[in-house]
């Protein structure tokens, strides 16, 4: 017997949707909009360089979403070892001092010797605090080399993105004048340009979101900073290409508006009041007319 093929109503739908988090960044998302943006490319630019490095971004998005979890979660084996260190260093501070504070033949200490005492332990506890300090903060080094190791892959990945928009001038597509026989060979129109161009931009975009992810949950200063450098990288990057599809949406709506009339260029044009009463159209009015 066939089963019954179950669809949710549009109630359960929007339910579902309600039910996504908007207050941080969820990394199955990014993975199915980098995978979207690589059929993209394949669509338009099947054997072009910035498929192959978006196909990259992917495999980078999917193991960021790895990484990020298991930065998030605790280093149980660490710790039980931080924490048998720093009990065995109490322990066993706690016992030498007691068997040195010892006065010699039941006797007591004098003034001079119990500020030598005084003195001696105050140096050992700040040694014991730097000690105790130095361990207890191995995990959070070892979860700050993987993200920074992680992020040093996505910076160096966004300058490769770069270098393969930087000879894309729109110059030398809407002109072929000046050029040298060393100079770039561009065969794509302007519009390929411009959506080559756009693709590099949402995989900037896409990097940025990335290393966001590396310091949401983990809040370390050196990680917040290496992703804000890298934030900054991007958008640096993204406001050069934009220049450039800017430069080539204007060339583009140049001829359409060259291409009218010259009795429609030459007729004035009356200008509009935005508070002029529109005229209103009487019955009685047109019955006279």
């Amino acid at each position: 017997m066939k089963p019954n093929k179950v669809t949710q109503s549009p109630e359960a739908k929007a339910t579902s949707h309600m039910n996504d988090r908007y207050d941080e960044l969820a990394d199955r998302k990014i993975i199915q909009t980098v995978e979207r943006l690589e059929l993209r490319i394949a669509d338009r630019f099947p054997k072009s360089g910035i498929r192959a490095v978006c196909g990259r971004l992917l495999e980078i998005s999917q193991q960021a979403s790895a990484r990020c979890r298991k930065i998030r979660s605790p280093l149980w084996g660490i710790r039980l070892l931080i924490g048998t260190c720093v009990l065995a260093i109490i322990a066993g501070s706690t016992a030498v001092s007691i068997y040195l504070i010892r006065p010699p033949d039941g006797g007591r200490f004098g003034f001079a010797e119990g500020v030598q005492i005084f003195e001696a332990g105050i140096n050992d506890l700040i040694l014991l605090g730097a000690a105790i300090f130095f361990l207890t903060t191995i995990e959070a080094r070892i979860k700050r080399s993987r993200a920074l190791r992680a992020l040093h892959e996505l910076r160096s990945l966004a300058h490769i993105i770069d270098m393969h928009q930087l000879t894309k001038d729109p110059e030398r597509t809407l002109t072929a004048t000046g050029r040298t026989k060393h100079s770039p060979q561009s065969q794509l129109t302007a519009f390929e340009l411009s959506r080559y161009l756009d693709y590099c931009s949402e995989m900037l975009s896409l990097i940025g979101k990335n290393a966001a992810l590396y310091a949401q949950g983990f809040n370390d200063a050196q990680t917040v900073a290496a992703v804000n450098d890298i934030e900054s990288l991007t958008s640096g990057m993204s406001r050069k290409i934009w220049q450039k599809i800017m430069i080539l949406n204007t060339y583009r709506q140049g001829p359409t508006s060259a291409s009218s009339s010259p009795a429609e260029q030459s007729e004035p044009t009356r200008p509009t009041n935005p508070f002029e009463a529109a005229p209103i159209d009487l019955p009685g009015k047109r019955e006279k007319e």
